[in-house]
């Protein structure tokens, strides 16, 4: 088992509707896309590398950089617009860059910097975002929407930096010119086109100040400044629409007249480039203008017009002449101009073969030669010769050789080709057409037809491997016919749909075909007959392949799957004598489905040896299959396409794949199993050499072979006799030059004479100057020696007082590093204990209230029970009242308790919370640790650096220059460092980028700040969580207090009511004393009150809710108080921070300085040859030997300054310990919630 190793050999073909689709990278290699790649073309050696995009990904532009290192690719992938760069050395990607907030769909235009750093994108609709990239960071430094002053509908065609300034941007569209610079994070546009608006549609730079635009009128402009101070026509635009109706009328099809007048209304300026002499514009059909400086002005003159040449192997050679040129490009020594159309051809122009003074027309030519413009319908490849043949919409017949990748012959034809056949000799094609079948002769120049056939729209057709044979599809029908009689053999017939494909089995008495209808056939090519069947009527077959020994079958269609068909067991006639084979029906050995849903294979190959087959997809992938399939099924897959593979052929010795697409493009892959084991080729035979020619062709030739020889013998006569003359008219001229040079040589001869005898006079001069300055120099060098001397022992002995005091300071750093240690630790312990206290408060406090819950629970329950068995039908409304006021409480404790709950949750995490901010103060002792250690590695440079001072007193002035120069520049950087200080502050209130500079600059600063934030910020809401809690429980207990007052009265007024009712029953046979003493009742147990109080009750409700509305409202002043104190509190933290960043920058500041200074010494030891092994020894004697010193200024000014800075960080030091104690005490002083709100007083009658 093994799987096929398929690797791009060569693309044949050109997407030329990507725009600025060609690029030169060097003078030998051209880029541009083809297929799904980028190719990367070198012109002399005819090789190309590919650069695959990324998948299932639509190019929509592309631009190399200046230094041509890298290409930067913008593809559409699910409506989402990417950029990716690629390194065009390595061909690797180096970065992706996506847009995450666009609501575009696609990068209409893109450019790299003059630096080749930065890159620019434009997106399309809707947005028209114009973004500023540092593409090797993926970082987007500024963007700003495109729009136009004037318009709504305003599109941006392309983009562009000023060849001089990475800041200055232009870009142009409908209605816009406009121009952008990028400072301080942002894109500010600085000056837009002040005269008409038009639609421009390309443009390029000139130079620094002027560029030059085109629009859609045929008009270009040279802009400077946003002011138009030329305006060019490159042609009279009525003119061209009045020829171009005049060629339109005379044609006779009226699909070319409609293409014609189409052509001419396309009056845009498609592209412009800029070289040294001016610039070249494309515009119209097939026209590009060359324009060049005028000597007398600073502006421009057209010299001369391009176009494309009408094309002679064509039907009608002068539709060429229509192409619009999309993109162009030059190269870098300005030789060759190359041009993209959009018929997907490159055609070229080389400078050094116009002919300067004849014509102002130029004719562009192929680079190479043509492609395909329209989808390749058929291919098919030879078995004698390595060739191939293609068919495609755009009517025209190709001959490629597949081992040199050249187009050998080429045809345009009248009529549309659907599907085309190689004879196995190579000396025939047959190209079924929309009106006939043709059979034709491959000539060594030409295709010409011998033979056609009335099969109209055959879409395909083949030859047997004999080439006896071959076979054409009419409709549902399949008709073969003998290639030497042309006689009509037999006619297959049984499918019920078009069919798709045929193929021919290796000894020629097979035929499969597969079609529409969902039929796989499988035919005796003797008898006619069909001898085996597969049919699945829900699967339309697209193409089928076979197996060398022809027994299985592999076919693919609209069923997503790839089908492994086999013979099944013969069925036999026994009433005949002879046993005759029925039709078998075929069965399905192996399935093998695919598993993407947007994937269906289009067409399957095997290779002739039997041990790799290749799976063609509608997405333009090539796969290569574990061969044979087995399930789980293996497959690798390579991307060469755009669209749908509609064709697939394997070379008979197994080398080459060929496949072809409805996007126009012909890949060659070169193939080989996976062991690497590549097909034997018979090298005593190899590819045959003969081609066919027409007698009059070979006459006409042999005549003009004739001619040609006639006239090179006449040619040789005369290039004789002019030589003969030329060399008696060069030897008289070589006398005269001989005696000339004779005595030209004498006069130097003398020259020379004198000349030298200067010179030795000179040299003794020079010698005698030499000899004093060396005695004056060994004078001065001796006494700079002594005083050197003097000047190193007084440094010495300051070194030793500086020594001692660095000793000194850092013991007082170590004293105060254990303190603060001490301190920390004491306060982390306070703060610990503290909210374990507040905690255990907490904890009461809910468990007091579960019990108030409970004890209110009992006395609600009692009341009920007594109220349901003493009161009548009178007091039910009161007990239904207080039962939903029961209720109301009872869930009024459940959500009490819920909110208890997530108190006592929010304290265990501000606990946690304790633990992590202890952790973090750990950390910055960690640091400050580090800092401390920092400082003693910084003093043990300096002890180094003292060690290793040595003396010469030229260079010692040169270095104390340097040092001057150096302080300067640090005066300078100081400035600059305040300056970096004010702008900080002002960034922090800028966008979100700007944010996020700074945090990538201060990464430690943010965490910290961050963390202290979020602890203030936890504690403040708990701090406001607890007031809440505090108030509504003294309502709620305010409530309850006034409920059991309320229940206790209601008690006793029962009691008394019972007492009455019962001391009344016993007077009820007496009517008049029984009345009376209901009066009585009534006049003592009811009041004016409890009328009232019933209408009284629904007031004081709104009056408890407007005074609770009111404590809220206070609630909330409270809480706006409590954070803006946290607000100035954060404020105060940022201060710190920003000090303590300072402080950092400071010490770089010493570190530069301490290398700098290490550096000198380095440059000292070395000019004095002294090491660090004998450096001690040279020391002690130097000291012996000097008695007297001056000071060196320098060096006492260095030791000024590392003491006041030392000093200085060490009170620094102090004033920041000192803040963090402040702060610790703020935190562990701040007062718990536990107060509360005053009672809301009872509403007055």
């Amino acid at each position: 088992m093994s799987i096929g190793i398929a690797q791009m050999k060569q693309v044949i073909g050109l997407r030329g509707h990507v725009t600025n689709c060609i690029v030169y990278q060097d003078e030998q290699t051209i880029v541009y896309p083809a297929g799904s790649n980028i190719i990367i073309y070198n012109v002399d050696q005819k090789i190309q590398k590919f650069i695959p995009n990324t998948e299932n990904s639509i190019l929509t532009t592309m631009c190399v950089s200046q230094n041509k290192r890298y290409i930067a690719v913008a593809e559409k992938i699910a409506n989402k617009p990417i950029v990716t760069i690629y390194d065009l050395h390595t061909l690797r990607k180096r970065k992706a860059l996506s847009f995450n907030e666009t609501t575009s769909h696609e990068i209409v235009s893109i450019a790299f910097s003059p630096d080749s750093k930065h890159l620019i994108t434009q997106t399309g609709a809707p947005d028209w975002t114009l973004y500023y990239w540092s593409w090797e960071k993926s970082k987007i430094m500024a963007f700003a929407k495109v729009t136009a002053n004037s318009q709504t509908n305003a599109t941006v065609t392309q983009i562009s930096f000023n060849p001089q300034d990475n800041s200055q941007i232009c870009a142009i569209g409908n209605s816009i010119l406009k121009m952008y610079r990028y400072a301080d994070g942002i894109l500010k546009n600085i000056s837009s086109l002040k005269q008409e608006t038009h639609n421009f549609i390309s443009h390029t730079w000139l130079n620094d100040e002027k560029l030059i635009a085109g629009n859609d009128r045929a008009e270009l402009f040279l802009v400077q400044n946003s002011e138009i101070l030329m305006e060019y026509k490159l042609y009279d635009i009525k003119e061209r629409e009045r020829q171009s109706m005049l060629i339109s009328s005379s044609n006779a099809s009226t699909e070319e007249t409609s293409k014609e007048v189409n052509l001419a209304e396309n009056h845009s300026v498609t592209s412009i480039i800029q070289y040294s002499k001016g610039f070249i514009a494309s515009c119209g059909r097939g026209r590009a203008f060359l324009y060049e400086k005028n000597d007398d002005k600073e502006f421009y003159r057209k010299t001369r017009e391009l176009k494309i040449p009408a094309d002679q192997a064509s039907n009608d050679p002068t539709k060429t002449e229509d192409q619009v040129i999309l993109s162009m490009c030059i190269s870098p020594s300005e030789e060759t101009l190359l041009a993209v159309t959009d018929w997907q051809q490159i055609y070229q122009l080389i400078f050094s073969n116009i002919d300067v003074g004849k014509s102002e027309h130029a004719e562009f030519e192929y680079m190479n030669y043509s492609y395909h413009h329209g989808a390749v319908t058929g291919v098919d490849v030879c078995i004698r010769k390595p060739i191939i043949a293609t068919c495609s919409t755009d009517r025209s017949v190709r001959i490629w050789n597949f081992e040199t990748g050249v187009l050998e012959i080429y045809r345009e034809f009248s009529e549309e080709a659907f599907s085309i056949a190689l004879h196995p000799s190579g000396l025939y094609v047959l190209v079924g057409f929309s009106d006939k079948l043709r059979l034709m002769n491959i000539l060594i120049d030409d295709i010409k037809q011998f033979k056609e056939f009335t099969i109209r729209g055959c879409k395909e057709c083949s030859f047997s491997n004999g080439g006896h044979l071959f076979a054409a599809v009419h409709g549902n029908v399949i008709q073969i016919y003998s290639t030497t009689n042309f006689e009509n053999i037999s006619n297959l017939k049984g499918h019920n749909g078009k069919v798709r494909q045929i193929l021919w089995s290796n000894d020629d008495t097979k035929l499969i075909s597969c079609g529409m209808d969902g039929a796989v056939y499988e035919w005796d090519t003797i008898t006619g007959k069909r001898t085996g069947e597969y049919v699945l009527k829900n699967c339309s077959y697209t193409s089928v392949g076979m197996s060398p020994d022809a027994k299985n079958i592999y076919a693919v269609g609209s069923d997503r799957k790839l089908k492994e068909i086999t013979d099944s067991q013969l069925d036999y006639n026994n009433t005949l004598e002879v046993y005759t084979p029925l039709i078998r029906s075929l069965e399905i050995l192996r399935e093998i489905e695919v598993e993407e849903d947007d994937v269906i294979p289009t067409t399957v190959g095997l290779s002739r040896s039997g041990r790799m087959l290749f799976v063609g997809t509608n997405k333009g992938a090539l796969r290569s299959y574990k061969f044979p399939l087995t399930k789980p099924t293996e497959f690798q897959e390579h991307t060469g396409h755009t669209k749908a593979i509609t064709r697939m052929k394997v070379s008979w010795n197994d080398e080459y794949a060929i496949t072809s697409s409805e996007d126009g493009t012909i890949v060659l892959w070169k193939i080989q199993d996976k062991e690497g084991r590549a097909p034997k080729r018979d090298k005593e035979t190899g590819w045959a050499e003969e081609i066919l020619i027409t007698k009059s062709d070979l006459e006409e030739k042999n005549q003009l072979m004739v001619e040609l020889r006639n006239r090179v013998n006449e040619l040789k006569t005369e290039n004789e006799y002019q030589m003969r003359l030329k060399d008696m008219s060069s030897s008289d001229k070589i006398k005269e030059l001989t005696e000339k040079f004779i005595q030209e040589m004498e006069s130097l001869k003398t020259k020379n004479q004198v000349l030298k005898s200067e010179k030795e006079k000179s040299d003794a001069k020079h010698e005698q100057e030499l000899a004093n300055l060396y005695e004056k120099h060994n004078k001065e060098l001796q006494d700079l020696e002594s005083t050197n001397n003097q000047k190193l022992m007084m440094e010495y002995d300051k070194y030793q007082d500086l020594q001692t005091k660095t000793q000194k300071i850092q013991e007082d750093y170590e004293r105060q590093l254990t303190e603060m240690e001490q301190s920390k630790e004491k306060a982390i312990n306070e703060m610990q204990e503290h909210y374990e206290n507040v905690i255990h408060k907490l904890n009461l406090q809910i468990e007091k209230l579960n019990a108030e819950k409970e004890q209110q629970t009992k006395e609600y329950e009692e009341t009920k029970r007594q109220i349901e068995e003493d009161c009548d039908t009178e007091i039910i409304d009161i007990k239904t009242k207080y039962e939903q006021r029961l209720k109301a409480q009872i869930e009024t404790n459940e959500k009490d308790k819920s909110e208890a709950k997530n108190y006592k949750n929010k304290n265990s995490k501000l606990v946690a919370d304790a633990e992590e901010f202890k952790k973090k103060i750990e950390q910055l002792n960690l640091d400050i640790q580090k800092s401390n250690n920092m400082i003693a590695s910084l003093k043990k440079d300096i002890e180094g650096s003292k060690k290793e001072i040595q003396e010469r007193d030229d260079t010692i002035q040169d270095k104390e220059k340097r040092i001057y120069d150096l302080k300067k520049k640090n005066q300078e950087l100081e400035k600059f460092k305040f300056v970096l200080d004010y702008k900080i502050k002002e960034q922090k209130k800028m966008v979100e980028p700007r944010e996020m500079e700074i945090k990538d600059l201060k990464e430690e600063k943010t965490k910290m700040e961050s963390e202290l934030e979020r602890f203030n910020k936890q504690n403040n809401q708990l701090d406001l969580i607890n007031k809440e809690k505090d108030a509504k429980l003294e309502a709620l207990q305010k409530e309850l207090r006034e409920e059991r007052a309320n229940k206790r009265k209601a008690e006793l007024e029962l009691k008394q009511i019972k007492t009455d009712i019962h001391n009344t029953v016993g007077f009820i046979q007496d009517p008049k004393v029984l009345k009376e003493k209901i009066k009585s009742m009534f006049t003592k147990h009811v009041h004016d009150d409890v009328t009232e109080a019933a209408n009284v009750d629904q007031d004081i409700q709104k009056e408890y809710a407007r005074q609770r509305d009111h404590l809220e409202k206070t609630v909330n002043s409270l809480k706006h108080k409590l954070v803006k104190d946290s607000e100035i509190h954060k404020s105060d933290n940022i201060r710190i921070m920003q000090e303590n960043v300072t402080l950092i920058k400071e010490v770089n500041d010493l570190r530069r300085e301490l290398k700098i200074s290490r550096s000198r010494n380095q440059d000292l030891e070395t000019a004095l040859g002294i090491s660090r092994k004998n450096a001690a020894s040279t020391t002690e004697a130097i000291v012996q030997a000097l008695h007297v010193h001056q000071g060196n200024h320098l060096i006492e000014e260095k030791q000024n300054e590392l003491e006041r800075i030392i000093e200085h960080q060490k009170q620094e030091i102090k004033r920041l310990r000192g803040t963090v104690e402040d702060l610790e005490r703020r935190g562990s002083s701040r007062p718990t919630s536990t107060s509360q709100l005053p009672p809301m007083p009872m509403p007055v009658k």
